[in-house]
């Protein structure tokens, strides 16, 4: 039990210990617990975010952020370049994505993976 609750991260003291010890202890227990809550609460925004795409917009953000072009998104969609920049567009403007470059990463926070997104990349 005690390699496992290591191995999560717990932090032991031994006895005797002074009470400044066990402070600091706490304290750095509830900074990792305010960080990890944090990084929860970003994932479901961007959870929320992604929901409120369309199937297409999701189509197109995946192939995107893989890194195709708009061309190519469009030839694997069967779509025209102009309708892959619109949803492009929607998609950025919804997941709130100043730049191509957060999309990814708020595609990686996301561990966005769609079926035919690893046939597109193998495609490439």
């Amino acid at each position: 039990m005690t390699v496992q609750a290591m191995k999560a991260g717990a932090e032991f003291l031994t006895k005797p210990f002074k009470s400044d010890v066990l402070l600091q202890s706490v304290r750095n227990a509830v900074e990792k617990s305010k960080a990890l809550l944090g990084r929860e609460e970003e994932i479901q925004t961007l959870k929320t975010r992604y929901a409120e795409l369309t199937s297409r917009e999701r189509d197109v953000m995946v192939l995107v952020v893989a890194g195709l072009l708009n061309k190519q998104v469009g030839s694997r969609l069967d779509i025209s370049e102009v309708t892959v920049k619109k949803h492009r567009g929607n998609a950025m403007r919804k997941m709130k994505a100043e730049s191509l470059p957060e999309l990814v990463k708020m595609a990686a926070r996301l561990r966005l993976r769609q079926p035919f997104a690893d046939n597109v990349l193998a495609a490439k």
